[in-house]
């Protein structure tokens, strides 16, 4: 036996390969329908108009659900959140404490986009300490699609500006725990700012239009196969 032939690759290993890369094409196309059909969920709660439901502590809600809170806001520890970008221009979200009981998480609320000044002076966020009832809707912070470093510069007074910050990194500034959401303000709200709250991520068609070209993908390359099984075969 030469070096030759003893380097030579099994006859039925490319098709083995083959259709290892048919499955997982089969099944980043199934994850993708799932991921859509998750969005098209999402979607339809959002667009849900049923009214605002009371909210308190260690009440489950559904995501984007409409609620309302009562409590006192701490207008004295708010956060920026940095790197919004609305019709174009860089600007914040407002995000306050709203404060329940004393041994209760803080629920965050989002009072809006506020264009970053030209100036450099914030627009006045003071606020009533009168107890308050906010509507809106069960959210999230907005999360960045790759983040580096620490949301927070350590040192800096309040207001504090976050990059994309986690709900933790938030209720470690303000040294107690928040709630597991963040109510997104109503726009018929007072004391809010530019609001127009949709649901995160593009749309569930772009997942069913992945989803397609990762089964047309495995589909040729399963005839592919079929074809070169048959040559192999019969000539």
């Amino acid at each position: 036996m030469n070096a030759k032939s003893k380097s030579k690759l099994p006859t039925w290993l490319p098709f083995v390969v083959g259709f290892l890369f048919v499955a997982l094409f089969a099944s980043l196309g199934a994850w993708q329908i799932n991921r859509g059909l998750e969005k098209r969920a999402e979607r339809q709660l959002f667009e849900d108009e049923t009214g605002f439901s009371a909210w308190h502590d260690g009440m489950p809600v559904r995501p984007y659900q409409q609620v309302r809170a009562t409590g006192r806001y701490d207008a004295d520890h708010q956060v920026l959140i940095e790197n919004i970008v609305v019709d174009g221009r860089y600007g914040y979200y407002v995000i306050t404490p709203l404060l329940g009981m004393d041994d209760e998480p803080v629920l965050l609320v989002n009072r809006g986009w506020i264009a970053r000044p030209e100036s450099g002076n914030l627009p006045n966020l003071d606020l009533s300490e009168e107890r308050v009832t906010v509507r809106g809707r069960a959210g999230h912070l907005p999360r960045a699609g790759m983040k580096m470093g620490a949301a927070f510069v350590p040192g800096q007074g309040w207001p504090k500006a976050a990059v994309f910050p986690s709900a933790d990194e938030v209720a470690a500034e303000l040294g107690r725990e928040v709630q597991p959401f963040v109510l997104l303000m109503d726009r018929d709200e007072g004391n809010g700012f530019h609001r127009a709250w949709s649901p995160t991520g593009f749309g569930p068609g772009k997942h069913f239009g992945y989803a397609l070209q990762w089964f047309a993908m495995g589909i040729v390359l399963s005839g592919l196969l079929i074809w070169n099984y048959r040559k192999k075969r019969f000539d």
